[in-house]
């Protein structure tokens, strides 16, 4: 990669749109504006202010399309780069015939996430910040959106900050004594030393019982439905979605195959599976239907587990308990409308039970607030400082931090203090991989290329 040419790419999503945006940043993008762009009123491109004209062919003087033009002069801009930024009319001909004409101009088209690479290689943002725009663009929830949103402010990064400032005071203790081999190290020193890893190890093992949640916010549960037929697994589906979306008959085996949709629970990204009634039978197609919801339970975060609260507890309720035995279940006791009949064994195996009349609504919002309560203890909402690791990759770098940590700390008194300074140094690099200090070409090359062209 040229990181000092000037590079050009479509940033508004394929297809036609009201706005096309082409990103220009480089070196030459003042050059590129004042080649193809051509204001309505004299004066030129002035910075950070919009200008009316139109994209014009420099080769052939053609038209090409009206266009609000925004040049930005460094270092404010997204990429601490010049930056221009043409809006056209946003049908896709019209978009990749003004990035044609911007091209002539000799950039070059950019490379996936190219233009966020830029910003955090000049300093503008972190590694921890960069990821989290991709973040923001996938958000499947409010709750994910705003947790993306506090890690591109940078509330991540700090916390990971104060982690490597208590490293480093520590190392610069341990590291006197080894260039002064004839002094030994003191009680004071050595108290001053475990108090600076002893905070950096709170920090860490804060964060790390954080991952879980935070990687619920950002990706999602999934959420499988099951019980015997006719128990209202279509009904309390089609509740949740506020849609007819699985038919729903007093025929038993209505449903033979899984229904699949995603919706949100205050906030939370939930992709809610129907399965077909577990029973036994002799219909070959329901057969089908009833193994693939069987396979699914291993597979789901959480089992919704429904009854029917107006049948006496039977040989088929029993089979269902069986096959979630080994699940994370809140066990649905639906039709609560009609006299209640069934007495479930043993309520205390599951996460919770929740009446509903799934035909009527009763109790639909308190099984989504359930739902909610099963994963989230806190949620991305609850403070502009909510804090939490939502990527694998920021929570594997942490473990291996702590886990140089803890070596150091069990070593202390016995060992050499070159070993002690380099597991410091091991938890530093650990910890900078996160934010991006010591991260490697490869591991950027990984992230950055699973972004999109003009991010």
């Amino acid at each position: 990669m040229y990181i000092r040419d000037t590079i050009a790419a479509v940033s508004t999503a394929p297809g036609n749109g009201g706005i096309g945006i082409i990103r220009v940043s480089g070196d030459q993008a003042a050059m590129v504006g004042n080649t193809i762009f051509k204001p309505v009123y004299d004066g030129g491109l002035v910075s950070h202010r919009f200008s009316f004209g139109a994209v014009i062919d420099a080769q052939t003087g053609e038209k090409v399309d009206e266009a609000m033009a925004v040049y930005m002069k460094a270092p404010r801009s997204y990429t601490r780069e010049d930056v221009l930024e043409l809006q056209c009319h946003g049908g896709w001909v019209v978009v990749e015939r003004v990035l044609s004409v911007v091209l002539s101009c000799g950039v070059r088209l950019a490379d996936p996430g190219e233009f966020t690479r830029r910003a955090f290689l000049n300093g503008r943002i972190d590694l921890v910040q960069a990821e989290a725009v991709m973040d923001i663009i996938a958000s499947k929830s409010e709750a994910a959106l705003q947790l993306a949103q506090k890690q591109s402010e940078g509330i991540l990064s700090k916390r990971l900050e104060d982690v490597r400032l208590c490293l480093l005071h520590a190392l610069a203790l341990v590291e006197a004594y080894i260039d002064f081999p004839d002094d030994d190290l003191g009680d004071t020193d050595t108290t001053a030393i475990l108090s600076s890893v002893g905070e950096a190890r709170r920090i860490v093992a804060d964060l790390l019982l954080t991952f879980e949640e935070g990687r619920i916010i950002r990706e999602g549960i999934s959420v499988l439905i099951v019980g015997k037929p006719n128990a209202g697994k279509s009904s309390l589906l089609n509740r949740l979605l506020n849609e007819n979306r699985a038919i729903v008959t007093h025929i038993p085996g209505t449903t033979r195959d899984i229904i699949e949709e995603t919706i949100s629970f205050d906030g939370l990204s939930v992709r809610l599976l129907d399965t077909a009634g577990i029973r036994q039978t002799d219909d070959i197609v329901e057969r089908e239907g009833i193994s693939r919801a069987l396979d699914k339970i291993s597979q789901a975060d959480l089992v919704l587990a429904v009854f029917d609260a107006s049948r006496t507890f039977g040989p088929e309720d029993q089979m269902i308990l069986d096959e979630v035995a080994d699940s994370r279940v809140i066990a649905v006791l639906n039709k609560t409308d009609l006299p209640q009949l069934l007495v479930l064994p043993d309520e205390g195996r599951f996460v919770s039970t929740v009446r509903i009349a799934a035909l009527s609504g009763e109790g639909i919002d308190l099984l989504k607030q359930t739902v909610c309560k099963a994963f989230l203890h806190s949620t991305a909402t609850d403070s502009r400082e909510y804090v939490a690791l939502s990527k694998a990759r920021h929570r594997d770098a942490l473990v291996s931090a702590e886990q140089s940590l803890t070596k150091f700390t069990g070593g202390l008194r016995d060992r050499n203090l070159e070993l002690l300074a380099l597991d410091l140094r091991d938890a530093l690099q650990a910890v900078g991989s996160v934010t991006g200090q010591t991260a490697t070409d490869e591991v950027l090359d990984l992230i950055f290329s699973s972004f999109c062209i003009g991010k």
